[in-house]
């Protein structure tokens, strides 16, 4: 992905290069709203961050003064909620991924509020920046001898029953552990006794969310998922998405722009406008089966302490909690880690 360059001035007063993404992703890596809002705002008031590539440590620089649109991916929103006005005064467009699972017999996710809580926080944020822009997740699904499809099943519609009036999309995985042999050693060491997903589990977990789904009308999405399932009305999603920016920032003309879109303002007889898309924005630095768009993501692996048992992104939850313990020490440092 090749990145427009400036030159920016860094906190020593330093003139240095920086990265100058469109579309921000906060972040893939981290949870920044759950354990580094205060560090972020901080941060695009000073209009960029350090970031240290996590295959070679080589550090760049990447500013804020090109972008019009930040993706958050969040488990816990609630410490940004404060933040909210800031953000719809100065980040001309937003919207949030909100993982929402259920998990809380089980104690998968550590460090990560109760379910009604987070419930509760979705609720709070929908209504203060629009439901169209809060997209609700429950990645990854999971099978364990003692969660079944139906398990899993009932526990969205607990969630999903409660959100249907604050969300219009729902954004689904299934766990795929063998594929990650440090998360199938977490939960082996957790002693949590795992089961893949088969074509078989998939189509009955999708024809059961069908069924569900009568009662919500949401949208439903994969996340990098090869199977389909399109005839249970779901299909493969992009959650860094062109489709959702054109919605909602088609009066962004820069933004269209860069996504190569035209708009068509429509006549008389249909007011509706035409869209035409003239480029593939697919980034390519993403595995084959993610649909997500070209962003730069600004986050750091190792520096999130929810722990969650089947994390990819930390290496583990003791280097996780030593990476957020340093970050506390120096809030304002330009990057995440506090180094």
């Amino acid at each position: 992905m090749n990145l427009d360059k400036i030159d920016i001035q860094n906190d020593l007063g330093e003139t240095v290069c920086a990265q100058a993404p469109i579309i921000i992703s906060a972040s893939r890596s981290t949870d920044i709203p759950a354990f580094y809002a205060d560090w972020f705002v901080e941060r695009w008031k000073k209009s960029y961050v350090k970031w240290k590539n996590p295959f070679n440590g080589v550090p760049l620089y990447v500013s804020f003064n090109k972008a019009r649109v930040v993706v958050f991916w969040t488990k816990n929103p609630r410490p940004m909620l404060k933040h909210l006005p800031f953000l719809k005064e100065h980040i001309k467009n937003f919207y949030f991924q909100y993982t929402l699972n259920d998990y809380d017999i089980e104690g998968y996710e550590g460090n990560v509020p109760k379910v009604e809580l987070r419930i509760k926080t979705f609720i709070e944020l929908s209504e203060q920046i629009g439901k169209e822009h809060v997209i609700w997740r429950f990645d990854p699904m999971i099978l364990t001898d003692k969660i079944d499809v139906q398990t899993l099943l009932d526990r969205v519609k607990n969630i999903g029953d409660q959100l249907q009036n604050y969300t219009n999309k729902l954004v689904f995985s299934f766990a795929d552990i063998s594929i990650y042999t440090k998360v199938a050693n977490n939960l082996k060491r957790e002693k949590i006794v795992y089961h893949e997903f088969t074509d078989s589990t998939m189509h009955e977990f999708a024809k059961g969310l069908q069924q569900l789904n009568k009662a919500w009308n949401f949208e439903i999405g994969t996340c990098s998922e090869k199977i389909p399932l399109e005839q249970y009305g779901i299909v493969h999603n992009k959650c860094v998405d062109d489709d959702l920016m054109i919605k909602l920032f088609s009066h962004d003309k820069k933004l269209m722009d860069f996504l190569g879109v035209e708009i068509i303002p429509g006549n008389l007889f249909d007011e509706t406008p035409a869209v035409i898309k003239k480029k593939n924005n697919k980034d390519k630095g993403q595995r084959d089966l993610c649909g997500c768009i070209n962003s730069k993501d600004i986050g750091q692996y190792n520096t999130c302490p929810h722990e969650c048992v089947y994390c990819y992104a930390n290496t583990s939850i003791e280097s996780a909690r030593t990476s957020y313990n340093t970050h506390k020490a120096n809030p304002n440092s330009e990057t995440i880690m506090g180094l």
